[in-house]
């Protein structure tokens, strides 16, 4: 049975998705409790899934009994167990969070809606589980068109947002499978594994740096790293505030993962450091996504603006550890993945609280609310933490380990960039506790309202995580060192 999980947890989401126009038709409002109820199955099981993985090794799950390299291969090692996890949690607290705040205006679209998360979700743990090139492409495209819609449909300028991440994706998509074109003419093959063996002996061909460079170009349009980040603020800032918390902390991310095993699983990290300096200019990358990310956060106005350039930000300091080359720096990168995700996951569950309930959209509005509403303030105090990186919440050990890393591989620019990233972290949310808790005199009254549950929840739950991830990181850490190492780091 344990062999048969990454293919249950893929076809949970999909399955109810394939399904749900019909047994919602004539009960619209099931289509929500569908989601939350897949959803719940999903964490689990990802949960066993991963316990089985550490107990007993990786699985390799061969569709149709087609053996690899012909079959479609899955493969749920530690890297891949450990997301599932995350993804499973933040899916689940992202729908339930999305039952207060759907856009009333959707009507019988709503069906359609969560149909969209679901499929989302589904293509998702297709790209983590996918042992091949060709797959993730097509999981990775689902997922982009699923993101798309549910970006616009809003309407107004969600739509205008919606359709240049349509472009820009779609050209991302593009040069991601020319890529894959190049490493298939050289390699004969498309699994990962596979190829991993086969292009050990090609590394000095230009067709490999020319595909390598393609995918990269866009993976990095995919996952809104800089210079490539230009539609990820406006759809983030304009989608829906019940969709830009399952969006912002899951897409990116997932898509940092495709190229981690590019780096790692498909060329050996020993040897390409040696004969194509990717690692470093991964971390050169990193570094400039960093502290361009949070510049460009601390020059805005517009609160979920903020938010969506502070995770730009972050992207770059996890290719700072994944580009170490080292076992502390890439523990350390995988590790803040994880509390980045649930930091974004945070932030834009409270910047939906503030808007829905009290209609803050800018740093200004938040005088509006201040000391009126303690626990969102609190909120914000424990997500401000681990995005600056104080501890003990998660975001510290994150840096702390991507910072030994660093060191450890005498790279003291990236180093600079993670302390002058923080800086500019800090200053950004010196800014919003500025405007909260210095601005009583010209504070509003704002009328007591009952907070729903859904919203005490989710960002409640994700405040927690930011403080258990920290108190935790030894053991997390350690489990990524013995389990999530790339086979030749």
């Amino acid at each position: 049975m344990s062999q048969q999980l990454p293919a249950i947890l893929f076809l949970l989401p999909l399955f109810a998705a394939i399904s749900m126009p019909v047994v919602c038709l004539k009960h619209r409002h099931w289509s929500w409790f569908i989601s939350i109820s897949v959803l719940a199955a999903m964490v689990p099981i990802s949960i066993l899934n991963l316990h089985n993985v550490v107990h007993h090794g990786e699985i390799r799950y061969m569709f149709s009994g087609w053996t690899a390299p012909l079959g479609i291969e899955w493969v749920a090692d530690g890297l891949a167990s450990v997301l599932l996890v995350l993804l499973s949690v933040l899916g689940l607290l992202g729908v339930l969070f999305t039952g207060s705040t759907s856009p009333q205006a959707l009507g019988g679209r709503i069906v359609h809606y969560y149909t969209m998360i679901l499929l989302l979700i589904s293509s998702l743990t297709g790209i983590v589980f996918a042992g091949d090139l060709f797959n993730i492409f097509v999981f990775l495209e689902v997922a982009s068109i699923s993101s798309y819609a549910l970006v616009g449909v809003a309407g107004g300028r969600a739509l205008f947002a919606s359709f240049r991440y349509l472009i820009l994706g779609t050209l991302g998509g593009s040069l991601y499978l020319l890529g894959v074109g190049y490493f298939y003419a050289l390699s004969g093959t498309l699994n990962m594994a596979d190829m991993a063996d086969r292009l050990s002996l090609l590394l000095s061909s230009k067709a490999l740096v020319s595909g390598l460079l393609f995918m990269f170009i866009g993976l990095g349009i995919k996952m809104a790293l800089v210079p490539f980040h230009s539609w990820m603020p406006e759809a983030y800032t304009y989608a829906p505030e019940s969709i830009t918390p399952i969006l912002a902390p899951l897409v990116t991310k997932v898509a940092l993962l495709v190229w981690i095993r590019i780096i790692y699983w498909v060329l050996n990290a020993s040897v390409v450091v040696n004969t194509i300096p990717i690692l470093m200019l991964v971390a050169v990358v990193g570094a400039l996504a960093a502290v361009i990310g949070a510049s460009l956060a601390l020059a805005q106005r517009d609160l979920k603006m903020m938010f969506a350039y502070g995770g730009i930000s972050h992207i770059g300091i996890i290719l700072i550890g994944i580009g170490q080359g080292n076992e502390t720096g890439f523990a350390g990168g995988v590790f803040y993945l994880m509390n980045d995700a649930v930091m974004q996951a945070a932030l834009f569950f409270l910047a939906g609280v503030a808007f829905c309930l009290y209609g803050v959209k800018t740093i200004d509005d938040l005088g509006r609310i201040g000391k009126q509403t303690p626990w969102l303030t609190g909120s914000l105090i424990i997500i401000a933490m681990g995005m600056i990186g104080l501890p003990p919440t998660g975001g510290f050990f994150g840096k702390w380990y991507i910072i030994l890393g660093a060191l450890e591989a005498g790279d003291y620019v990236s180093v600079a960039a993670v302390l002058l990233s923080t800086l500019l972290t800090l200053a950004y949310f010196v800014k919003l506790f500025e405007r909260i808790f210095h601005q009583s005199s010209t504070r509003l009254e704002i009328q007591s309202k009952e907070v729903p549950i859904s919203f005490k929840l989710s960002l409640g739950f994700t405040s927690a995580a930011i403080l258990i991830l920290g108190l935790f990181s030894a053991p997390i850490v350690q489990l990524l060192l013995n389990e999530a190492l790339p086979p030749r780091l």
